[in-house]
């Protein structure tokens, strides 16, 4: 086995392939070759609830977890079967176009629904192994560390995508099969990575009857509200976010490249700022972190609400804010990997984390198809005001707008003891309270000053003392 040291180290490797799989799979591409097939919004729908409605899946883990010594045997088989089995189908309506594009749709959902589940069904076990391998000191920064390289290979893959894709007479029936052929291979060396890292055994609780087993991270407070926000976050954001990309390449006209370009940019957002994230959660809390992150998931979508529809345009318009979203979507993944991995007992972390993402899943996935099976209802609905087409997409995008604005209040109920408050940050962030900001605007061109004449009482210093104040202020 690896030292720990190395074995991080390799889990952020596997990370980054893990990661540039699940891009190459269920990007943009993804969404086109079900259009190809004929696909609806229906369909799309389905597609895209169900990387967030088989979560349940988790729930069957964290009971079977419970009943075993170790993780990684069940976890490495059904990991590698599920990392190959979409190969197959992709292949299908190349193969055999006489089965029917229709059939092959389904084939598809299918396939991703199974490809899913399993994937669902392994994410606590693995969790759980982290959480019990992981020192919890600094946890969130080696998170933020980690989902920096995992989101630079994000945007790597999705660019390789890209440039395959718009090669001139490739099909997508044809495209995407080698993008799902590739990722199979770099999903599979993700698996196999984790041979070499130590296992803990399963901290067992006592015996005890399922149901109690079920209700525990229900029954705990801090939990509680966590669970209740991130079900009411999915149901907020899977309204607008699971037709994104169909909106993009439907309503505004954008080609797939420019699509997955647009998303291989914002994965660029979360990179730059993943590690000082992770920095920011370990220092403060992952509460205020969620918060921050939270207060600002509107702008996407008013992004999305005013953009022209002229795809050149919008592209140009949509890579900061999506680059800004991308950073704060880092943000809500290392706070609630955070707080699901220091809040869960050992004993019952698997479970712990299944609840804290599955029942979220649930909701927002029923959300999408029944979003998907509107819109496809109501294709081609419009409204003008002084102008300005108002279509079906804009209806989602605006109550999805809505939803997240009322999704702040939830958010503030999250109860995690040994977190700051939320202003606190706010105010080590930019140097001054808030609220002194409102009332006395001059308050920032004094906080300016300061520092200025600080810096020149510095300079003035002897180097000795300067030194000093260099690596005080370093560490700090």
């Amino acid at each position: 086995m690896w030292p720990l040291k190395t074995a991080k180290r390799n889990i952020i490797v596997a990370g980054c392939l893990g990661m540039s799989y699940t891009q190459l799979t269920l990007s943009a591409a993804s969404i086109d070759f079900v259009r190809g097939l004929g696909g609806t919004s229906f369909h799309v729908g389905i597609l895209n609830s169900l990387p967030v409605m088989l979560l349940g899946f988790q729930f069957l883990a964290a009971f079977v977890a419970n009943h075993l010594t170790y993780r990684r045997g069940l976890w490495m088989s059904l990991s590698l079967l599920q990392r190959a089995m979409i190969v197959p189908i992709a292949l299908g309506p190349w193969l055999w176009p006489e089965m029917g594009d229709l059939f092959w749709i389904w084939m598809f959902l299918g396939a991703v629904a199974i490809n899913q589940g399993l994937l669902h069904f392994c994410t606590p076990l693995w969790l759980s192994w982290m959480g019990d391998y992981l020192p919890h000191g600094d946890l969130n920064s080696y998170w933020g560390y980690r989902h920096r390289w995992v989101q630079w290979s994000a945007a790597a893959s999705l660019l390789g995508g890209a440039l395959l894709i718009s090669r001139p007479g490739l099909d997508i029936r044809i495209g995407y099969p080698i993008l799902a052929t590739v990722a199979g291979v770099l999903g599979i060396a993700d698996i196999l990575i984790f041979l070499k890292v130590d296992e803990p055994p399963v901290s067992k609780l006592p015996p005890t009857s399922m149901k109690t087993i079920f209700l525990a991270p229900f029954l705990h407070q801090g939990f509680r509200s966590f669970i209740a926000f991130m079900c009411f976050w999915h149901f907020a954001a899977m309204i607008g976010a699971a037709f994104i990309s169909l909106y993009l390449l439907d309503y505004i006209g954008m080609s797939l490249f420019q699509v997955l370009l647009l998303w291989t940019l914002s994965w660029v957002g979360g990179a730059l700022t993943s590690r000082w994230l992770g920095r920011l959660g370990d220092h403060f809390g992952n509460r205020p972190l969620l918060i921050l992150c939270v207060c600002f998931k509107t702008l996407n979508m008013i992004g999305l609400l005013l953009v022209p529809k002229d795809p050149s345009m919008a592209f140009n318009i949509l890579v900061p804010i999506f680059m800004f979203d991308a950073a704060l979507n880092a943000g809500f993944a290392i706070a609630t990997n955070g707080f699901l991995l220091k809040n869960s007992p050992s004993e019952n972390r698997t479970m712990y984390i299944a609840s804290g993402t599955a029942m979220a899943g649930v909701v927002g996935g029923i959300t999408a198809i029944m979003a998907g099976a509107i819109l496809t209802q109501i294709d081609g609905w419009s409204v003008v005001v002084n102008g300005w087409t108002f279509s079906e997409y804009h209806l989602f995008f605006f109550v999805s707008l809505i939803l997240r604005i009322l999704s702040v209040k939830m958010v503030l109920r999250i109860k995690e003891p040994a977190s700051l408050d939320t202003m606190q940050v706010v105010t080590h962030l930019i140097g001054v309270s808030p609220l002194r900001v409102l009332r006395y605007p001059a308050g920032l061109y004094r906080n300016w000053s300061s520092a200025e004449n600080a810096a020149k009482t510095a300079q003035a210093a002897k180097p000795s003392q300067l030194g000093a104040e260099k690596v005080e202020t370093v560490e700090t």
